[in-house]
Formats: structure tokens, sequence, C-alpha cells
């Protein structure tokens, strides 16, 4: 796609509800995935983005990851991704099967927020139990994402309103933006990701350490 190329998708709202409409996003030749949708050396089972690996951007098209890209320190900060023209829509004109599906949105027209990730107050599952219940607070209850990417729609979700985001669960609007006028999600409900399941049978102590540098990032 070229630099000034880009192409209007359609989404539905609420894939299991058609009443409830359509939205519609710009593709455009940079983007946003989330960083659990790639590995450079996936496990069986991993059907998200790796390279040599083929994946749909939901309603867009079909990418292939080709170029793992690092800064000076060895992190990885980008990826450089080919496009199948013929796929625009979301399906492959030739029938093959893309197994991974991975939301995305523009780095050109996505909004800067902060979401606040909610958990359990305490570790223990009867801190009333413990001899010292602060002793049992969880460190993680309260996760500060402080730049995250929304969709440019849900800059005018009302207040107090909810809204699920992609595998993290559902969100409502904080009556309060950000200091520097940006706007905060507070997570109500956390769904289940199903890659994380596997990982868990595949190698608990893998999916620790991948949860932890989530966490750091």
């Amino acid at each position: 796609l070229g630099e000034d190329e880009s192409f209007e998708v359609e989404l539905p709202e609420n894939p299991e509800d058609p009443s409830a409409g359509t939205r519609k996003l710009v593709f455009t030749r940079e983007i946003f995935i989330e960083r659990d949708d790639f590995m450079e050396d996936p496990p069986k089972k991993f059907f998200r983005l790796a390279p040599g690996r083929e994946v749909r951007l939901r309603g867009a098209c079909i990418v292939r990851c080709e170029e793992v890209i690092r800064d000076d320190a060895g992190e990885i900060v980008a990826l450089k991704c080919t496009m199948d023209k013929d796929s625009i829509g979301g399906a492959p004109k030739d029938g093959r099967r893309i197994r991974g599906t991975l939301h995305w949105v523009s780095a050109v027209h996505g909004v800067s927020a902060e979401a606040r990730l909610y958990d359990r107050l305490f570790e223990s599952e009867n801190p009333a139990g413990e001899e010292d219940f602060l002793k049992h607070l969880n460190p993680t209850s309260r996760e500060i994402l402080d730049d995250i990417r929304i969709e440019p729609t849900l800059a005018e979700l009302p207040i107090g309103q909810t809204v699920q985001f992609e595998r993290m669960g559902y969100f409502c609007r904080d009556p309060e933006d950000t200091p520097d006028g940006r706007l905060r999600f507070n997570r109500t409900i956390t769904l289940k990701d199903s890659w994380a399941k596997i990982a868990r049978k595949l190698d608990p102590r893998e999916s620790e350490k991948r949860t932890s540098d989530k966490r750091k990032s």
C-alpha cells in the first residue's frame, strides 16, 4: 500500500447482533496491532502473526510478515508486511485458509487514550481469614496503560457508556479525562483469551513470563 493510499472498511458494531449497525474505519499503510498478536518464534496452535505467516486483518485484507524491525537495544519496534490486494474485504480469492484474524487500528487515525485495568484487590480468596490481610494485597490490582490506541469513533462515546475492547474486556468511559485531555477508560469485565489458556497448558513458565513482559510493556 502506498504512503498516501488508504481504503475504507465497514465492520459490524456487534458481530452477535446485526441490528446494532455498522461502523466505518480507514485502513492505512501503517497500523497498530496488539503486541501479543505477534511472536517471532511461535509454538504450535499460535495462529496470529509471525515471520513468514499470513493473517487476516479484520474486515480489511490479508497481510504477510516479511521483516522484523528492532531498535538499538534489540527490542522489536515494528513489523514490515506485504498485503494481498486481491483480499481487500477480508477473504482471499484463491480460497486458501487463513487461520488467524487480528483487530487493528490505523496509526494515522487512531486516537491515544488511557486504560485502567482492574483486578482482584487481594491475592487471598479469604483475606478476612488471614492474620494480616494487608500482606495479601494484590500489587497489580490496578494497572494503567498510558498510551493505548482506539478507533476514532470512540472519542464520541458518552461518559459512563460501556464498550467492548476485543479480547481485552468491557470498558467504561471515565467521567474525567487525563490531565492532557485524552480519554480514560476503566475495565469493568475481563474476557477469556483462548491463546493464553493454550499457552498455560503448553508451558506454564513461559506463559507466566509473557504475562510479566506484557505488564512491563
